[in-house]
């Protein structure tokens, strides 16, 4: 009977266990989640206002539920999907190709905007400064944004550099505002005297009335080069990942929900993209000694 019954009680035990790993198991499945973050190329309040009417999105579309979680700087943000701490980020050109530098090529473009085959950097300063050309800056000081930002550092920097100004040499001094929105702030403030950013932050700006045009404006506009997109670790599974890209190539303008998503994000559509589109970047991050 001892025996019968210490064989039972283990079948009842074994039973309760895989009873209970099953219920593990279950509630991991629905609780998974799926982390999203972006590079902080605004301030961290402007960056959940644009992306978690995205994420609300997002999550319908794939069920699942979507966490947005603000970085403090670019880096932080690679480290992130490198270390696969997050699933999706927003990443310009260049912090895209530091990953990618960062992962032996594990980590996967899967959408962009329309807006980024084409993107440019801007060049502003005071109206009444006196400059009017990128050669006028010699002997200013200015600002780019991040040191890790595509279009407000890396480019302007290549932009100059073709144009024959070295930042360290043809510069008074130079100041790395860290974001686009701060950059726009320090030359307003006269703590520069220009400074280089992503035109459609400026454009934002200028269209929300947050800066006089009439006291601060453009003065230089780059050639277009390819920038801003959504990127994955290769390890996502493949399922998930063309959820995910289906979610966003269906975004449409005519629909009101997306219209407003897509104008936070300040896109007209997201459409494919694939590695060979950053290419460019990294050899002007490596000419300019960035890399």
């Amino acid at each position: 009977m001892k025996r019968s019954s210490i064989s039972i009680s283990r079948r009842l035990f074994s039973v309760a266990a895989i009873a209970l790993a099953a219920g593990f198991s279950a509630s991991a499945h629905a609780e998974q989640v799926l982390k999203v973050t972006t590079i902080p190329e605004e301030a961290a309040t402007e960056q959940i206002r644009k992306f978690e009417p995205l994420a609300n999105y997002l999550s319908k579309a794939v069920g699942m539920k979507v966490e947005f979680t603000p970085v403090s700087d670019y880096p932080a943000a690679v480290e992130a999907l490198v270390n696969k701490k997050v699933d999706l980020v927003w990443f310009g050109g260049f912090t895209h190709v530091q990953a990618s530098l960062r992962s032996n090529g594990k980590v996967i473009p899967i959408a962009q905007r329309v807006e980024d085959t084409k993107f440019q950097s801007v060049f502003i300063a005071k109206t009444d400064s006196g400059i009017k050309s990128l050669q006028d800056m010699k002997g200013k000081q200015i600002s780019f944004g991040s040191q890790s930002s595509t279009s407000g550092h890396l480019m302007p920097r290549s932009f100059l550099l073709e144009a024959g100004l070295e930042p360290e040499k043809s510069f008074k001094r130079i100041a790395y505002s860290g974001a686009h929105d701060a950059t726009i702030a320090s030359v307003v403030s006269g703590k520069v005297d220009a400074a280089a950013l992503d035109i459609t932050v400026w454009k934002k700006f200028v269209g929300e009335n947050k800066v006089d045009t009439k006291a601060v404006n453009v003065f230089y506009t780059t050639p277009p080069y390819y920038n801003y997109n959504w990127t994955v670790h290769q390890d996502m599974p493949a399922e998930l990942r063309a959820k995910i890209q289906k979610a966003l190539f269906d975004l449409d303008p005519a629909v009101p929900e997306h219209a407003e998503i897509l104008r936070l994000n300040r896109a007209t559509r997201y459409i494919d993209t694939k590695p060979e589109n950053y290419k460019g970047l990294e050899s002007a991050a490596r000419s300019a000694g960035l890399l």
